[in-house]
């Protein structure tokens, strides 16, 4: 009979979860405790904890197997009933959520940093998602980060030894206590699930290809992160694709060295393959599989405003949605107003929330929200309670197949009938924190003091007026609880907008986020390129926030 050790310990400074979990560099995760006390912090704040079961996995990254150990340790320790983890410590973030939602668990434990550098001398992070299988909402981190400052002791089974490597089933008694390590094959679960979500024969027949049609060419990038195994088996064995239709499947802890975000900076080797190979269609994902970036023929990048558009307007012909029917749509403040323009069409409810994934989870369960989608690549539904890369690909290829339009085809008829939304994000990264809240305190001051609104600046040549300036805040429609200080939005007549953010998915200083949008209606030049369109905007976002002064940069870091 294996027994519980209570250890003292002292708290940390800085254990507050940003907007997906606690996110710092590998070494301060070595710290002596460091990784115990927070997560005793998570179990803490859970009262129902006693028996419970929790879904664990991450990534792959560096520090993934040794932190799993630690927490069925602590897990041991502190009456939890069972974890369910994915074999070697892998489960991808969107396979985690339906986990928690299938099983009915009390939530999960997610090891990740999602889309940053992995490896002992970059980032490591540990996220809490809840019984609905999404992100702890800010009431509970909040709880969480409040117990990290006074901790005092964790609880731990020291002597308890669990092989992850090994599917099945290993049972414990502490201290007369049952205790259940059940180990999973990583991928099983997704792949059902989502082979009742999209219509697998069709897809197979579009990549195949058919008597009178060619195979539809695809490229998919894994980035060396957790999507590896579920491409495989999803593309490969499911779908009739060939190990050529796939790059960078093998999960790294460092990656392979990149920096596994999938955009045209971070992804730029994968553009290049599809610009100058045979390829109908590209896609990428980010180290845990929450993030996607879309490509047509010729590397033809569809922003993710755009695919959640246009996946909204074709949303009807996905077999989930033609039972569960669709609802409303649901995007991030920052991402331009693309699907808007298509909910207004169809007659469906419109959310504008705050950046973060939690913000659409109460949404979705009251049964609101079909379609959500943020800026920073992330596309999902109410299947699971994550943004999911993998769904994301699957969803474009069931409609492309369905439709018989390419990519390109699909771009040019959503804009021929709702225009364009020019939009561009341009990230300022490891600038001086303090110099970056004095940016946006100093931008805030000027943009709500009199006279601002009203004020008249050159877009394109053509004087605009500001018609709305302010810090967004956001009251959700279901608990009313309220989200304040989400970034400072200039609202021009003609539609445009500018916006200023601070990131909170960094691990060291701060990364300044500007966004820029501007609408060309359908009977405008929907062809201009995105620089032309926005040069304008660069100009004036960079004059309204002083941003060479407080940043020490002329130009942003990375441009997605």
């Amino acid at each position: 009979m294996l027994k519980v050790e209570e250890i003292e310990t002292v708290p940390y400074e800085g254990q507050q979860p940003g907007t997906s979990g606690l996110r710092k560099k590998v070494k301060v995760f070595l710290q002596k405790n460091y990784v115990e006390n927070f997560i005793q912090s998570i179990l803490n704040v859970n009262e129902e904890l006693e028996g419970c079961t929790l879904v664990v996995g991450g990534d792959g990254r560096y520090l993934v197997k040794e932190v799993v150990d630690t927490i069925i340790k602590i897990c041991a320790g502190n009456g939890v009933g069972k974890l369910i983890i994915g074999q070697n410590g892998l489960l991808s973030t969107p396979a985690v959520s339906h986990l928690i939602r299938k099983n009915e668990t009390l939530g999960g434990i997610i090891l990740t940093a999602s889309h940053n550098p992995g490896g002992v001398d970059n980032d490591f992070g540990i996220k809490f998602n809840t019984s609905n299988g999404g992100p702890a909402p800010d009431g509970v981190t909040n709880e969480i980060y409040r117990h990290s400052t006074i901790i005092k002791s964790y609880k731990i089974v020291p002597n308890i030894k669990c092989d992850i490597t090994t599917i099945g089933i290993t049972r414990f008694k502490i201290e007369e206590k049952d205790f259940v390590v059940e180990v999973i094959d990583s991928v099983k679960d997704y792949l059902d699930y989502m082979k009742e979500i999209f219509n697998f024969p069709l897809i197979k027949t579009l990549l195949e290809g058919s008597d009178d049609k060619k195979k539809f060419n695809i490229l998919i990038d894994s980035m060396n992160g957790v999507t590896g195994p579920y491409v495989k088996r999803i593309f490969v064995d499911e779908l009739g694709a060939t190990e050529n239709n796939l790059r960078r499947v093998v999960p790294m802890e460092d990656f392979g060295g990149i920096h596994p975000d999938p955009n045209l900076t971070y992804a730029e080797d994968l553009v290049k393959e599809v610009r100058k190979g045979d390829y109908d269609f590209g896609a990428a994902f980010d180290g845990d599989g929450d993030r996607n970036m879309i490509l047509g023929r010729g590397a033809m990048f569809v922003t993710p405003a755009d695919s959640l558009a246009i996946l909204a307007s074709w949303l009807h012909v996905i077999p989930y949605f033609q039972r569960t029917g669709v609802k409303g749509f649901a995007r991030s403040m920052p991402t331009a107003a693309a699907v808007d323009r298509v909910a207004k069409d169809m007659g469906k409810e419109m959310f504008e929330v705050p950046t973060g994934w939690k913000y659409f989870g109460n949404l979705m369960d009251a049964d609101r929200l079909s379609l959500c989608g943020e800026e920073s690549f992330g596309t999902g539904s109410d299947h699971i309670r994550e943004k999911d890369g993998v769904w994301a690909a699957l969803a474009w290829l069931n409609v492309i197949a369905h439709s018989g339009l390419s990519v390109k085809e699909l771009l040019m008829k959503h804009w021929r009938k709702y225009g364009r939304n020019y939009f561009a994000r341009h990230d300022f990264e490891e600038c001086s924190l303090d110099s970056c809240r004095q940016l946006m305190s100093d931008l805030e001051r000027t943009v709500t003091a009199e006279g601002f609104v009203g004020s008249k600046h050159y877009i394109q040549d053509v004087e605009n007026a500001v018609v709305a300036a302010d810090n967004f805040s956001y009251m959700d429609p279901i608990d009313r609880s309220v989200a304040l200080n989400q970034g400072i939005r200039l609202v021009f007549e003609n539609g445009s907008r500018i916006i200023y953010r601070l990131s909170g998915t960094g691990s060291q200083g701060a990364t300044l986020r500007v966004y820029l949008e501007a609408y060309t209606p359908c009977d405008g030049d929907i062809h201009m390129s995105t620089e032309e369109r926005l040069e304008s905007l660069v100009t004036l976002a960079m004059r309204f926030g002083r941003v060479r002064k407080y940043t020490g940069r002329d130009k942003p870091t990375v441009i997605t």
